[in-house]
């Protein structure tokens, strides 16, 4: 141990989002010392589907511990320094692998992908559907991790192979890391196949009141047969999840892990009843503290679990999904080339004082919290030859700060108090014209962190927690709490309301875009070509 280090403690965070995976090493104060971060690809193969590559997943992960620890110890620090480790996730993106030989079977079905849509209107009509809200505090859409996997055993040989064997293991994305970063299933390692309750509160399947598996919810989906679930454990734990088996932080405990928007809960440290935070990413995800019983919304909201540390109660959240925020950005740099890098969204837009009458309903996968509209895809209102590139970036933007005040007003109805001030992290929160624009249609203060990546930290806290390194919540008073800045809204509460208006109206037209045709789908047979002859072989 060096002599710098004698009176910190560090934490390793393993942050694997939707586009890309970092590992950031943090000090007992949250501070980064050491951070690498690749971004990887994502798979297009039809309209609304959405995949990535499993051996992408994992071999990130590696890189960018390895890439950060060289970076940490290059600094004068040593590998003995780092006391834990931390993982948060996306969430909702369904793995599948087969226990003997620990290969994925399929790409990963992200979180955002829509093919499952036909199975959503299929299963609402099943006897039973009007009881899954209060089992599992989902709604029936494409969102959640089950009708993913019910798609995989309907549709890839390999998959309904495994599970006629009972080879057939099924997770998420935290549990697909832990599962290759403990020995992915290797002779002579302690491999650990868990997912922890955040992640599990994703899935439908695990029933929200008792935080285990419930076996209504399986028979319902038809997955109580032939597949290997992992089992279900505290979000900070440090025995659960076992020691890294290989690498540079081989004999390392994992001591944590979190679904990403319950570790930037935690990251942002809203730890009491009332407290909340929005975090804008490839979709935005607005949490709000309920305490240790779960709420059930009547308003379009998400009940889910917002942490459950080992020895302590679960902490249940109220969620607003918004499933596009940032990759609404990313369709104007990639898809329609309006700019070069994402953060040119922000100067672009800040050209006009207004949308100048245009309205994006950025629904790429259907519009989430707290509409959940399935039959509608991307929208554009209001064009004319007035419209300039500079309308349509801020038009992205106020896409996902309208939605935004949809879901406060909803978590408000619900939990009977309204947020005083909105404390946000994330990619677009780093834009102050994005943030002012926030609040703006909200008519609440904004405030945002010096650092961040709450999401990270979050992780790092959790795992501290699990190790000893903090004690209480007290521990943390003093944590990311340097360099906040507050946006205050600047507008006048008839010009709020007559855009808020134009959104709402633009919404009530989106639906019905997308319905079913008596002929069967071109894409669903060019893909079952596809499965027989590409993906499948591929991990075969």
């Amino acid at each position: 141990m060096t002599i710098d280090s004698m009176s910190k403690a560090f934490i390793g965070a393993l942050d694997a989002g939707t586009t890309s995976t970092r590992f950031i090493i943090f000090d007992d104060a949250g501070r980064p010392y050491a951070v690498h971060q690749i971004e990887f690809e994502q798979q297009y193969p039809h309209a609304g589907w959405h995949e990535q590559n499993p051996y992408e997943i994992i071999k990130c992960a590696n890189d960018c511990i390895d890439g950060a620890v060289r970076k940490f110890v290059a600094s004068g620090y040593d590998v003995s320094d780092i006391k834990a480790v931390g993982i948060t996730n996306q969430r909702e993106t369904t793995l599948v692998w087969d226990s003997e030989t620990g290969k994925p079977l399929y790409n990963a079905i992200a979180w955002p992908d829509t093919r499952t849509s036909r199975l959503v209107h299929h299963f609402k009509d099943k006897n039973g559907a009007e009881n899954l809200v209060r089992l599992c505090g989902l709604p029936l859409s494409t969102y959640p991790s089950a009708l993913k996997l019910v798609w995989l055993l309907q549709n890839v040989h390999t998959v309904q192979d495994a599970r006629k064997r009972g080879t057939l293991m099924f997770g998420t994305v935290d549990t697909w890391l832990v599962y290759n970063l403990t020995g992915g299933g290797k002779a002579g390692t302690d491999t650990k196949f868990v997912t922890d309750t955040t992640n599990a509160s994703r899935t439908m399947f695990l029933n929200i009141n008792s935080l285990k598996y419930d076996d209504f919810l399986l028979d319902f989906f038809e997955v109580s047969r032939g597949v290997k679930l992992p089992d279900i454990v505290c979000s900070a734990d440090n025995e659960a999840y076992g020691n890294i088996a290989s690498g540079v932080l081989a004999g390392v405990p994992i001591a944590s892990c979190l679904g990403d928007q319950s570790a930037a809960l935690v990251g942002q440290r809203a730890f009491n009843v009332g407290m909340g935070k929005n975090t804008y990413g490839t979709g935005l995800f607005l949490l709000y503290n309920t305490g240790e019983e779960p709420v059930f919304s009547k308003n379009g909201l998400l009940t889910t679990v917002g942490y459950h540390f080992k020895g302590e109660k679960p902490i249940y959240a109220l969620e607003g999904s918004i499933a596009v925020g940032g990759a609404a950005v990313k369709f104007l740099r990639d898809n329609l080339g309006l700019i070069s890098e994402s953060d040119e969204v922000g100067q672009l837009a800040a050209k006009v004082s207004d949308a100048g009458g245009v309205v994006f309903v950025t629904a790429f996968s259907g519009l989430f919290a707290p509409y959940w509209i399935d039959d509608t895809q991307g929208t554009i209102y209001g064009i004319t030859n007035y419209t300039t590139k500079e309308h349509i970036a801020r038009a992205t933007i106020e896409a996902t700060c309208y939605q935004t005040r949809a879901v406060l007003e909803a978590m408000a109805k619900d939990s009977g108090y309204e947020m005083k001030t909105l404390k946000v992290d994330g990619g677009m929160s780093n834009s102050d014209v994005c943030m002012q624009i926030q609040a703006d249609i909200i008519g609440l203060d904004v405030v945002r962190p010096q650092y961040r990546e709450t999401t990270a930290l979050g992780a790092a806290i959790a795992a501290g927690f699990a190790v000893g390194v903090y004690a209480s919540f007290d521990d943390l008073k003093k944590v990311n709490t340097d360099g906040e800045t507050t946006f205050k809204p600047s507008i006048t509460e008839k010009k709020r309301e007559k855009w808020y208006k134009l959104w709402q109206r633009a919404v009530s037209r989106c639906g019905g875009w997308l319905q079913d045709d008596d002929d069967e789908d071109d894409s669903v047979v060019d893909e079952e070509k596809r499965i027989e002859n590409g993906v499948e072989k591929q991990f075969a």
